[in-house]
């Protein structure tokens, strides 16, 4: 019947398993961190792509360049998250493309 008996952990092996429960967890959130920050830079990257072919298809269609941001929404149905990006959009004139830049927000909110 020994066989059935209740072993005696010791402190160190109780120590080990938390240790390790809590290494796993943080390797967890560093993971999911990644691919968080990962996936924030793709949207960037696909903002500024739409933000030049939005702008290179108004010019190839209306013969100008589109007057601001809100234009490409209302007309060549840009999209993006407003409370993630800031886009800044200066016209220098109806015949030279436009100077946009695209800024993420740190903290979310709106300007």
């Amino acid at each position: 019947m020994a066989r059935f008996a209740r072993k005696k952990h010791s402190r160190n092996h109780t120590y080990r398993r938390l240790g390790a429960a809590v290494l796993v967890i943080l390797v967890f959130g560093i993971g999911i961190h990644l691919v968080s920050v990962g996936n924030v830079n793709r949207q960037e990257k696909s903002l500024r792509q739409a933000l030049e072919n939005d702008i290179t298809a108004c010019y190839s269609m209306e013969g100008r360049y589109p007057d601001s941001v809100d234009y490409l929404k209302q007309n060549y149905g840009l999209v993006y998250n407003e409370k993630l990006f800031y886009v800044d959009y200066q016209v220098t004139g109806s015949n030279i493309r436009p100077i946009v830049t695209v800024i993420r927000r740190d903290d979310g909110s709106k300007e």
